[in-house]
């Protein structure tokens, strides 16, 4: 599949809405913030088919020494063609240099995640407060 990796795209509510809300990701119901989120990522990447935008990831970071992954999503139909693999690969090449690169991922996405050379922590273990309802 030919997808254009676009880094810093520009992207537009109804698509972002659109991809958030076919993977079922409650910050679909804050459009506005999370317009605002991605778009002030330090790192934003797009995935597009044909104009489509098929997925999209951003990374917050101090710019320096460590990076996190707050997002990574495609479109339903197009996964396991490769598309979020590419994505990842893109992040983790503009920050290979860096002393930590972070992410928090649920039970279906570790296996992805491994693949990458992700792994566990040790013995820490992801705390948050979430006010969505996706990860119970």
């Amino acid at each position: 599949m030919d997808v254009d990796i676009i880094l810093n795209d520009t992207v537009y509510e109804k698509e972002v809405i659109h991809l958030y809300s076919l993977n079922q990701w409650s910050a679909a119901e804050k459009p506005k913030e999370l317009l605002l989120a991605l778009r002030n990522s330090h790192t934003l990447i797009t995935a597009r088919f044909k104009g489509e935008l098929v997925g999209i990831a951003n990374a917050i970071s101090d710019g320096y020494l460590v990076v996190y992954y707050p997002h990574i999503l495609v479109l339903p139909k197009y996964q396991g063609q490769g598309i979020g693999k590419e994505i990842m690969h893109c992040m983790q090449n503009k920050y290979k240099n860096f002393h930590q690169q972070m992410l928090t991922a649920d039970e279906k996405a570790i296996h992805f995640y491994k693949s990458l050379g992700f792994k566990s922590a040790g013995n820490t273990q992801s705390m948050w407060i979430y006010q969505g309802n996706e990860h119970s």
